[in-house]
């Protein structure tokens, strides 16, 4: 009987993943246990073939031709890759939400989001990223698109979102997208949920 390549098989994966991915050892459990995955990742960034972005966390480099070097990877995939190594389940939140749902385009100064784990914080490149503690209500059985949209439209303010605003948010979600966000948003906020139902129109 032949003993599994756990090495190899994760190394093959990362090969096949976009430049940019973020991966921790949950992500290959199909593989290897926690512990395998864990040693094969830090052998790999050891070796070359992932970079370590913070202790568990690692990513598959992208280089840019237009800046001509390797660049960081993306806060939100760093944020959910960590989320992953827990098991929370996260929303963006604030600015953060505005910047993702294409309604500011103010880079957040901290990444934030809601979440079921507890309060944590953390950073790479100079980046933070913060973690508040949330009802799971808020954004358990959603998908992240309707997270998202609800926390954009708590952080504007039930004052604040006109018809301009509800038009944008509707050419931002696919049509599928808006059928999903008008059933999984029902239990939001009386004030949010009707206006989803704007948006949904």
């Amino acid at each position: 009987m032949n003993r599994p390549n756990f090495m190899q098989e994760i190394r093959n994966r990362i090969q096949l993943m976009v430049p940019g991915s973020v991966f921790v050892a949950s992500d290959f459990a199909d593989i290897a246990d926690t512990k395998r995955a864990s040693e094969c990742l830090e052998r790999l960034a050891a070796g070359g073939g992932a970079v370590r972005v913070m202790r568990g966390v690692y990513y598959k480099p992208e280089f840019s031709k237009l800046l001509g070097e390797t660049v960081a990877p993306a806060p939100d995939n760093v944020a959910r890759a960590v989320a992953r190594n827990y098991g929370w389940s996260i929303a963006p939140c604030g600015d953060t939400a505005l910047n993702l749902l294409g309604l500011s385009t103010q880079v957040p100064a901290v990444w934030s989001y809601v979440s079921d784990g507890p309060y944590k914080s953390y950073s790479y490149e100079n980046t933070p990223i913060q973690y508040k503690r949330t009802a799971n209500k808020e954004i358990s059985k959603m998908s992240p698109k309707t997270a998202l949209v609800i926390q954009a439209l708590k952080t504007l303010g039930k004052d604040n979102i006109g018809e301009e605003t509800v038009a944008q948010i509707r050419g931002i979600l696919s049509e599928d997208e808006r059928r999903t966000v008008l059933v999984e948003a029902q239990y939001a906020t009386s004030w949010i949920y009707e206006v989803i139902k704007r948006i949904c129109r």
